[in-house]
């Protein structure tokens, strides 16, 4: 078994480039189609105005993209070096989608975006939206294969074990394909990203319009922003409904944690908006609580009750001693240099990542006591605080969005959009879809902690075994070269961003007036 620290920092060395890499991911993917859109309104309309803001949203993309195509090799690699177990278990699996993301999607989106920029005067109108459209749509199915290998982490659906090569092969690609996990996770998670260009593009139209700059390209785009960006808001919500369905179906712990529920409710289970969860006593306090609403959303069900941590901890150590018969069919199967697994023994062998749950507290599984049972048990449970506030966070911050872009849309509706304080309250909007969506990955990701596929594999036990040293060096390298590239990202878009749809022309009229009032 690896040592702790090389686990823990492996683990914190693919948290920290997971979450900055996703920085750029929905930016890339709402701005992709924000492109597209409004290419095709110059096609439509043979407008110059909305080819020069396609060109110049264009720009701030094609910044983006790069940055985002830098960070996100640097996760792949890790695999293989942090995570050299995990990649020999389940390579066959969670390698396939990769491969068909980078064939089918990434060379897709990267081979078009060249036409993009060259391509205007190369191209007749037609064709370069046609190039518009297919790096929109690379750059979501480059977002379908990798949530296809993700959600297989977190529901591992279309796999078996086999206990010749002690590895998991796939059993159905089908399944893997259309897990349901995997189409939840896809449809929120491009959402949430439209939701990331549309502020983006809306945040710096109110720039412009503040300093009374490139007025007719900002109203237009902000228009365009207010309609995309409610629309996508309202997805957010409606489909992170469906998220929480399937979680409370393949993962009722993560369901449970989240809610700080920890005993098992007569259903329907009443949803918790406010309290604050106690460890110690294993309580919420002053709870503020919606009747039916988790039961509704976790069940779609007035009858089916939502387990709690309490419940599903018994649960899990039931698992473990099931899973160390398991481990004994297991090896007595090797003895017989034995294919296939016998019906009457994969049931037991079915919980065989329980009783590895052992494996952090003593070797010899086999032999471990009751207390260290009921110890790897409580092991299943992820830190309920941070889980519990991070989810309310995301939700706030996800109707936040839906009210602004509301209102967006109603004044851009009545020709309206420079007010002052609307203007000012859209340009401090600006971050907060990228705190919503790294508080979503952290809600995935920490949720379905202590595994690294969920029932099947612990984190810990996926790790490589490698020097300490070694991560540490790799670590603050990655540090290093992340701040850089975040200072040469951060750099360029202001610059272009100040810069604006056309350096030459003039800046116009100074800022807007407090009490501006209609266009």
């Amino acid at each position: 078994m690896p040592d702790i620290d090389v686990v823990q920092l492996a683990r914190l060395q693919f948290a920290l480039t997971a979450l900055y890499h996703f920085l750029f991911v929905p930016l890339t993917l709402g701005l992709s189609v924000l492109l597209a859109v409004m290419e095709s309104v110059y096609v439509m309309t043979g407008r110059a105005i909305w080819k020069e803001m396609t060109k110049f949203w264009g720009t701030l993309f094609g910044i983006n993209f790069a940055m985002g195509v830098a960070t996100g090799i640097t996760m792949e690699f890790q695999f293989g070096t942090n995570w050299a177990y995990y990649s020999h278990y389940v390579g066959d699996i969670f390698g396939a989608p990769l491969a068909i993301e980078g064939l089918m999607a990434f060379f897709l989106e990267a081979s078009f975006i060249g036409l993009f920029f060259f391509g205007w005067d190369r191209l007749s109108r037609l064709g370069h939206l046609a190039v518009t459209w297919l790096v929109a749509i690379g750059s979501n199915l480059s977002a379908l294969w990798i949530l296809i290998a993700n959600a297989w982490m977190q529901n591992p659906a279309g796999a078996r074990f086999d206990p010749a090569t002690m590895r998991m092969e796939v059993a159905s690609f089908y399944d893997v394909l259309f897990n349901p996990v995997a189409q939840a996770k896809f449809v929120h998670t491009v959402s949430a990203g439209y939701v990331t260009g549309a502020m983006f593009v809306l945040s710096v139209g109110a720039f412009y319009l503040l300093r009374g700059r490139h007025r007719e390209i900002a109203k237009r785009s902000i228009t365009v922003a207010a309609s995309f960006g409610l629309a996508s808001a309202l997805s957010v919500v409606v489909l992170g409904d469906e998220s929480g369905y399937t979680a409370g179906l393949n993962q009722k712990m993560k369901i449970a944690a989240i809610e700080a529920m920890w005993q098992t409710e007569k259903p329907p289970a009443s949803f918790t908006i406010f309290g604050f969860p106690d460890l110690k006593s294993e309580t919420t306090r002053d709870q503020i609580r919606v009747p039916w609403a988790l039961g509704l959303i976790a069940t779609r069900s007035l009858d089916e009750p939502v387990e709690g941590i309490q419940q599903l901890v018994a649960d899990a150590e039931q698992r473990i001693r099931n899973g160390l018969v398991g481990y004994k069919d297991l090896a007595q199967l090797r003895a017989q240099h034995s294919a296939s697994v016998p019906p009457s023994m994969q049931p037991a062998i079915g919980d065989l990542g329980y009783a590895l749950l052992l494996k952090r507290i003593r070797p010899d599984i086999e032999n471990a006591t009751d207390a260290q049972v009921h110890a790897a048990a409580l092991g299943t449970v992820p830190n309920v605080p941070v889980l519990f506030w991070t989810f309310r966070f995301m939700v706030g911050f996800g109707f936040y969005f839906i009210l602004l872009f509301a209102t967006a849309f109603y004044l851009a509706s009545r020709r309206t959009l420079e007010r002052a304080w609307f203007l000012r309250l859209a340009l401090w909007s600006l971050p907060l879809p990228w705190i919503a969506a790294e508080l979503g990955w952290i809600v995935a990701e920490y949720g379905r902690q202590p595994w690294i596929i969920d029932g099947v594999l612990p984190t810990f036990l996926g790790a490589s075994s490698e020097p300490v040293g070694n991560l540490w060096f790799s670590l603050v390298g990655f540090v290093l070269f992340y701040s850089t590239l975040a200072v040469v990202e951060l750099y360029l878009m202001v610059k272009y961003v100040r810069l604006g749809p056309n350096p030459a022309a003039a800046p116009g009229a100074g800022r807007l007036a407090p009490a501006a009032g209609q266009d």
